[in-house]
């Protein structure tokens, strides 16, 4: 007869839960990506800023912080957490106090759009993967949801913050404070991260069935490129985010636009209460129904708010301040749930060895979808005067993106059989 007895593990104190709210405390800090649809609409007219220069900090920003995202995550697998995730505090407040002293776009590129977007792809790319290893698969989608919930409702408290400096002292020192700020507090929250010890079980983790035939659980991130579900998560990536990144960051322009609402700061923080929150109830949700049903329901709904906010004109039911405080929550909350989505899958189809760089690898959709279509929004604008184009190429991007969901499946390597 076999032998089935193990060795027990030695007790571990769990800090899974310490863990978690220092990394959602670090990406309520990094968050501060999402406030420049404030600070854009602030930029002040003698600096001769067109609508496309004003894109160009956020765009370079989100491109940046996606592709630091692969190597920043490789440094967290091999090295930990907490240095990487301090190394992202120096850069966000060098990059931000750097842009406070030039008022030129080339400075923001590099200060706001380079140097901040590197330490922002730090520190988020630590801040996932040593919460979720404390935890069972169970409950993946809803750890993932509440570390990145910070990151969305960054807004809440950023765009009023925002708001007020400027108005009282203007867009620099507003720079140089949020620099300042944001450099203390994401270095001392990332001397909390810490992943669990080696060969660590998580309570509640279901075991294998003896003599069952296991799927592949860790794939390096070579062996990933090889899979044919990378290529479809990532398009599926593109356009979810891309579509999301391109109304968040001109949001407060195409309300004052469209229906002559000059409360836009509001919009972005009511869109950010919405933004964290989805990131928490998909993450929970698609514990409970799969990962695919919540991507196809979250990719339609948000089609829907966006085709709605499009027809938000002076006047009409959608132009209303009440209406378009609804359709900002909604577009935030879908817009969140791909941040919680897809890590999760991520997770669900190559592994936690690797998860660092592999969601890396996947989270460059991200960027490259913002980056692209932010730009172009702002561009398209500055051409026609209307943000139609924003509008309807975020609508085709989803009702695609929703498609996909039937076509994509976790692959089909297999490890060898669980000795009996």
């Amino acid at each position: 007869m076999a032998d089935n007895t193990s060795v027990a593990q030695p007790p571990v104190k769990n800090h899974g839960w310490t863990v978690t709210f220092a990394a959602m405390g670090i990406n309520l800090a990094l968050g501060v990506l999402y406030s420049w649809s404030v600070v854009s609409k602030k930029i002040p007219a003698d600096w001769g800023w067109s609508e496309a220069d004003k894109a160009w900090p956020y765009s370079v920003a989100c491109l940046i912080f996606s592709l630091i995202m692969v190597p920043a995550g490789r440094m967290q697998d091999r090295i930990g957490p907490r240095i990487v995730a301090t190394i992202g505090g120096v850069l966000v407040g060098a990059g931000m106090i750097l842009a406070s002293f030039s008022n030129s776009v080339l400075s923001y590129i590099i200060g706001f759009g380079v140097l901040a977007g590197t330490g922002i792809g730090f520190g988020y790319a630590s801040a996932t993967p040593p919460a979720v290893k404390w935890f069972p698969a169970a409950r993946t989608g809803l750890i993932a949801g509440i570390v990145v919930s910070g990151f969305g409702l960054a807004s809440v408290y950023v765009a009023p913050l925002v708001e007020a400096l400027i108005n009282a002292k203007g867009v620099p020192f507003t720079m140089l404070a949020l620099g300042i700020g944001f450099l203390v507090v994401v270095m001392g929250l990332a001397q909390i991260l810490k992943p669990p010890p080696k060969g660590y079980v998580p309570p509640g983790t279901v075991p294998p069935k003896p003599g069952a035939v296991a799927k592949k659980e860790d794939f390096s991130p070579m062996e990933i490129l090889k899979t044919w579900q990378f290529y479809v998560l990532w398009f599926m990536y593109v356009c979810g985010a891309g579509a999301g990144l391109m109304i968040i960051s001109k949001l407060a322009k195409m309300v004052d636009v469209q229906a002559g609402v000059k409360l836009g700061f509001v919009l972005v923080a009511v869109l950010a209460v919405g933004n964290g929150a989805g990131r928490i109830i998909a993450g929970m949700l698609s514990d409970k129904i799969g990962r695919k049903a919540t991507f196809f329901f979250c990719f339609i709904l948000q089609a829907v708010m966006i085709f709605l906010l499009s027809q938000a004109k002076t006047g009409s039911v959608f132009g209303s301040t009440t209406m378009l405080a609804l359709l900002s929550a909604m577009i935030g909350a879908n817009y969140g749930a791909n941040l919680a989505l897809f890590p999760s899958i991520t997770k669900d189809f190559y592994g936690l060895k690797n998860f660092g760089v592999n969601y890396g690898l996947v989270f460059t959709a991200w960027g490259l979808g913002g980056f692209m279509l932010s730009l172009l929004a702002g561009k398209v604008y500055d051409a026609t005067k209307s943000f139609d184009f924003a509008y309807y190429c975020s609508c085709g991007l989803l009702i695609v993106a929703a498609f996909m969901t039937f076509v994509v499946k976790p692959p089909h390597h297999k490890a060898p059989p669980v000795s009996t």
